[in-house]
């Protein structure tokens, strides 16, 4: 059985026929005039959950630098979540609803370089997620015991599925509060550290949640159950890292030997991609009623506290089962999605493919580098080459979801040219610090590792990110000649390839026209490395 329908994160590709963009694709997938005008500073998220109604009440305050003077700004809500006032200064403001999108007209007048705000208040029933983490929304369940279990997940689909926002990935806001009302028997988990929790007279209890690093708007989360609380403090590169857990009363027990797995994975990653990016904010996982997702420091779970994807292993090597895929892979995400953040949906390659990479890291750095070559070659049964991993920019739509298995596989193609894994390593974790907490584009991360590796990649990434076709060396043999080619790549495709002949590794550049190489003794066997993620295609003579 193949396992492409188990990724986790399909979630996050949106199918859309490339024809058929509508008006609301573009005001929510690109920089409209409405949003390139001001700058993301800080938000105030206030919500009180009315639950037996499955409704969301609330406010959130918008704090921004100007850029440069306008008057209109746009804010997303989707339906059926509406706006219902928003105020500068006491003022009622006007507001112009075009579909998903709020159009306020600012009164005050707004002057390069000054800092203001708008307070929204808003309200409704918000998208029930029919299958999650697939589908976005609110999940509203019940635990074992009859208490209410609930969870937002909505990558893809937009933050603004359940609070207003200026839901676009370029924009960044600096640092957050999190403000939700719950009663008084459960609790909310959210993002970043918990400032306060206050006693309400309705017996309801608000939870605070400062996140004192950028944050990425759709790894804002509310979950909210009968969690109990136990914690660690990993001894990171940066000085003590407080981890803190957070699962349903019944699981306590399970969840204390599962979780042993995050300082393995804190281990491994510090390692591959340099210090954890949020420690302000903490390290958490968070059981929720889904599978998972990558929240920002409230890393969510839902893996059932069992190795593997729910018990199976995607690579099909046996590796797959010496860890808990959720655990190792949104925890991975830290780094590549949350610290790293593509600006555009048709780049989230940069959020799959590295993180998917990740977890073959992980099994190289407590199992070896044989076992995860085992690895990332296992994963890749799971690549379809239905489409360009790159999607479609402007209108939040990504590419295909070959961006996670084959994302990693062009990954590892690129550490075998490089042939040298300290230099790898290196490129890795300065990925991470040259574009801590940034958006980037595709152009950015493949620039940065040309130029740090040294070598011209751009033609390897074409090949994987923009085109379908997988490499085909060509090659045949006669005597001590080797005759060899590239077929199906793009133009200019240049990538080298180690190949083993008669059993002894040689490094040969092939191109798309014939090359031919002599050996010293007669050619009985030619084998292609298999790290690479090419096929090949003897012609017999």
């Amino acid at each position: 059985m193949r396992f492409t329908f188990l990724i986790f994160s399909l979630v996050l590709c949106v199918s859309l026929n490339a024809q058929n963009f509508s008006r609301q694709d573009t005001l929510r997938g690109s920089i409209t005039p409405e949003r390139e005008w001001w700058d993301l500073t800080y938000y105030h998220l206030s919500i009180k959950t009315d639950i037996d109604n499955k409704f969301l009440k609330g406010t959130n305050l918008v704090q921004y630098k100007v850029l440069k003077p306008a008057q209109r700004m746009q804010i997303d809500l989707q339906s059926p979540m509406r706006i219902t006032k928003v105020t500068q200064e006491g003022k009622t403001l006007k507001v112009e609803q075009d579909g998903n999108a709020y159009f306020i007209e600012l009164s005050q007048k707004q002057t390069k370089n000054s800092v203001n705000e708008i307070l929204i208040e808003f309200e409704g029933n918000p998208v029930i997620s029919k299958n999650p983490p697939w589908s976005g929304g609110v999940t509203w369940k019940k635990d074992s015991n009859g208490l209410d279990f609930i969870a937002t997940s909505c990558q893809g689909d937009g933050a603004s599925l359940w609070w207003p926002n200026k839901d676009h990935m370029y924009d960044e806001v600096d640092s957050m509060l999190i403000s939700v009302t719950v009663p008084e028997h459960l609790m909310d988990v959210s993002n970043g550290r918990l400032r306060s929790v206050d006693q309400n007279a309705d017996k309801t209890k608000t939870y605070n949640w400062f996140v004192n690093n950028p944050i990425n708007n759709y790894g804002v989360n509310m979950n909210i159950g009968d969690y109990v609380h136990f914690s660690e403090v990993f001894d990171g590169e940066n000085g003590p890292l407080d981890c803190d857990y957070y699962v349903l009363r019944e699981n306590l027990y399970k969840a204390k030997e599962q979780f042993k797995q995050a300082s393995l994975m804190l281990k491994a990653f510090e390692h591959w991609f340099g210090p954890y990016p949020f420690y302000e904010d903490s390290y958490k996982l968070v059981e929720v009623p889904y599978l998972g997702m990558e929240h920002q420091s409230s890393v969510t779970y839902g893996n059932k506290y069992a190795n593997g994807y729910l018990g199976r292993d995607v690579s099909g090597s046996g590796w797959g089962l010496k860890f808990d895929f959720i655990i190792i892979h949104e925890s991975g995400h830290e780094w590549f999605a949350n610290n790293i953040t593509y600006k555009d949906m048709a780049d989230m390659w940069v959020h799959e493919g590295f993180t998917s990479y990740s977890e073959n890291l992980y099994v190289d750095y407590h199992f070896g580098k044989e076992a995860s070559q085992d690895y990332v070659v296992g994963i890749r049964k799971n690549i379809v080459n239905d489409r360009p991993i790159i999607g479609t920019y402007g209108v939040n739509a990504s590419g295909s979801s070959d961006m996670y298995y084959k994302g990693a596989n062009m990954l590892h193609n690129i550490r075998t040219i490089i042939e040298n894994d300290e230099k790898w390593r290196g490129i890795l974790r300065g990925l991470n610090k040259e574009f801590y907490h940034q958006t980037v584009t595709t152009a950015q991360i493949e620039n940065y590792i040309s130029k740090m590796a040294g070598i011209d990649l751009s033609k390897v990434f074409d090949q994987y990110l923009r085109d379908t076709m997988i490499p085909e060396f060509e090659y045949s043999f006669e005597g001590s000649k080797l005759t060899y080619q590239w077929k199906k790549v793009v133009n200019g495709f240049d990538m080298p390839l180690d190949i083993m002949v008669n059993g002894k590794k040689v490094r040969i550049k092939p191109s798309t026209k014939a090359q031919t190489k002599k050996f010293d003794n007669t050619i009985q066997t030619v084998e292609v490395d298999r790290n690479y993620y090419v096929m090949n295609k003897q012609i017999k003579k």
